[in-house]
């Protein structure tokens, strides 16, 4: 047995080699997104330096126009102590973070941003703004969240979902998650997206609700009931990722080895599926919110400054074609 001990290096350390050993791949993230207007963006609650310093770093590369929300004294500070300069920026004080995301919501619904970015609060906190019935932010779409991923040893963007918002989806739910998938990829450039319904094995058990949904699924995208891309499952993600892996277990699926999306069964398996990603596979992972009134920048609070402008370029971007 291997008993060797592999220190954990500080998040600082971490982000300076990412910024390092990344900085060409983060730039090809930025570039699409670059050219053309700021986005105005409400950013909720940007209080502790890495949410302040990402929402400024997406001002300075040309991508979002900020507006800070949250309590007013508390973001002067933390952009004092660590030197970063709130020149252009609106701040609009709010008390604490429940008062911030709703103060944001009212700027969706007013048209006054095109974008809302995640600072230094819950998840939860801030959908719950987002998903209220009378002063929320919803559509006649589900929201769900996608990761749009780069990952070293994979030749093109992989997406994967729904990592943040669908805790244990429903088939109903899926649909929607795939379809918004779906959708968010055509108007990334991504021409008939190759959708991946994953589960722990390739073959439909009915002990398995994961390998049900992904048959059903499937048989509802070859009825028009899902469309724009094309669906293969249930698939084991190695199945899905490799042709060749695939082909060891006799598998022939159009999807294989060409996957664009990566469809996990519940927010467990795609949260750290993301997170595998991330921390041991050096991909730059960007997450956005969908089926809400405008896209949400939506992060980790662990993530690192550079992440939440790597979610910020592809928001933007995405916005950008979608206006087209």
């Amino acid at each position: 047995m291997n008993n060797r001990h592999y220190p954990v290096k500080p998040a600082r350390t971490r982000e300076k080699e990412f910024m390092r050993t990344c900085t060409e791949r983060l730039q090809a993230m930025i570039a699409p997104a670059a050219n053309g207007p700021l986005v105005p963006t409400a950013v909720v609650h940007p209080c502790d330096e890495v949410a302040l310093r990402g929402a400024l770093l997406a001002r300075e590369y040309g991508l979002i126009a900020p507006t800070l929300v949250g309590p007013e004294q508390r973001i002067r500070a933390v952009a004092e102590a660590h030197g970063l300069d709130l020149h252009d920026c609106v701040i609009i004080d709010a008390p604490h973070s429940h008062a911030a995301a709703e103060h944001a919501t009212a700027l969706v619904r007013e048209g006054l941003v095109a974008a809302l970015m995640k600072g230094s609060l819950h998840t939860d906190e801030l959908m719950g703004s987002v998903l209220d019935r009378n002063s929320g932010m919803r559509t006649e779409h589900r929201i769900s969240h996608v990761f749009y991923m780069d990952v070293p040893l994979y030749p093109k963007p992989l997406i994967l979902t729904d990592a943040a918002i669908n805790i244990e989806p429903t088939l109903e739910d899926k649909v929607h998650i795939v379809q918004n998938a779906i959708d968010f990829a055509i108007v990334m450039g991504i021409a008939n997206p190759h959708v991946a319904l994953l589960a722990a094995v390739e073959t439909v058990n009915p002990k398995m609700r994961a390998t049900l949904d992904a048959a059903v699924l499937c048989k509802m995208a070859d009825r028009g009931q899902i469309r724009g891309g094309t669906l293969d499952g249930p698939l084991a993600f190695d199945n899905a990722i490799s042709a060749e892996a695939a082909a060891r277990k006799g598998i022939v699926s159009p999807v294989s080895g060409q996957v664009d999306i990566l469809v996990a069964p519940d927010i467990e398996s795609a949260n750290m599926l993301a997170k595998q990603l991330e921390y041991l596979a050096d991909a730059i992972t960007a997450g956005v919110v969908l089926g809400a009134r405008v896209p949400i920048i939506l992060t980790s609070r662990a993530d690192s400054a550079e992440t939440r402008l790597a979610s910020a370029a592809v928001a933007v971007h995405y916005l950008r074609k979608l206006g087209q």
